[in-house]
């Protein structure tokens, strides 16, 4: 086969490339000749993937459990990757900003239309026996989602709401850590003690998350929105995108958790207890919590209503 203008142009700029790198272009076409096709199940390592289900029972809807678990986690990454996208840009203007957020609404979207899985999905009681098997593990150490959290908001806003006033946006991390408000939804609903799952929790993320708090304090979402012009700030498709944002993270996420919690926790005449043991009737309840990663762009009349009929 003669060799084209176009394929000598490419021959051309693969050389300079390699030889930019001090690397032979020949020794490279040499191994291209002898790799193999890729192929789809080796580039998603798939098989990998479907041995990740280790089920500690025999009752079949364990495994249902474990795959929307694991599905919701590459979520998270996918919420943490589009965040990254928009922090590695020195100054990200509105059309970068859109796409992202744009994005991280597609994932969260996704995420809450699915959660049905969970609630209807799961036969009740084959959920309640394996469960038990579960003590002391929880959704609520779902380090990702702390992580989103985290870079979506100043860590004061992520205080309990009874405890903000005491500190400021500079406040040490450190301080505002010990006051965030999930730490309140894992305590022991007899004595008010730190559960098990919550220092197992802190023991392998707390120096992270305050690492990760100190590392965005000037560059997680809302302070990136701040430092947008003012008249970046008023586009209306970005305001709406950001405001989505903090309805999907914060009250439609919680909300579904809460109403599966209550359809198979919720047995009368007694509540059952989350496997981590944490009081989720007081903790998943958005409207108890108040947590609004971007208040600039809310009503007070809608911040007092936060969490209620009217934002699901």
């Amino acid at each position: 086969m003669d060799l084209t203008h176009d394929m000598l142009t490419r021959l051309e700029k693969l050389e300079k490339k390699y030889a930019v790198m001090g690397q032979d272009m020949q020794s490279y076409l040499d191994g291209l000749l002898h790799a193999d096709y890729l192929t789809y199940w080796d580039y998603i390592h798939l098989d990998t993937l479907l041995s990740l289900q280790t089920p500690r029972t025999n009752i079949p809807d364990e495994r249902i459990f474990i795959l929307y678990h694991q599905i919701t986690e590459l979520y998270f990454r996918l919420i943490l990757d589009a965040y990254e996208r928009l922090a590695i840009e020195e100054n990200p203007d509105v059309k970068i900003f859109k796409r992202q957020i744009g994005r991280i609404n597609k994932y969260f979207s996704t995420l809450d239309n699915s959660f049905s899985i969970m609630v209807t999905g799961l036969d009740k009681e084959e959920f309640l026996r394996f469960r038990m098997s579960l003590l002391p593990a929880s959704g609520f150490q779902s380090a990702q989602y702390r992580k989103i959290e985290m870079i979506s908001t100043d860590f004061r806003n992520l205080v309990h709401h009874t405890q903000r006033e005491r500190f400021k946006e500079n406040s040490p991390i450190s301080e505002m850590y010990e006051n965030l408000y999930w730490k309140q939804g894992a305590t022991e609903l007899a004595t008010g003690k730190k559960t098990l799952t919550l220092r197992q929790f802190e023991k392998k993320y707390s120096k992270e998350f305050i690492e990760l708090g100190e590392k965005v304090r000037h560059s997680n979402i809302r302070q990136l929105y701040l430092k947008l012009s003012g008249e970046e700030q008023k586009d209306e498709e970005l305001i709406t995108l950001m405001r989505e944002h903090d309805l999907n993270a914060n009250v439609r996420w919680p909300l579904a958790h809460y109403r599966s919690a209550v359809k198979h926790l919720d047995r009368k005449p007694e509540q059952i207890s989350a496997t981590g043991g944490t009081n989720w009737q007081q903790y998943l309840p958005p409207k108890n919590q108040r947590i609004v990663f971007y208040p600039e762009l809310w009503k007070e009349e809608e911040l007092d209503a936060w969490g209620t009929r009217q934002f699901i």
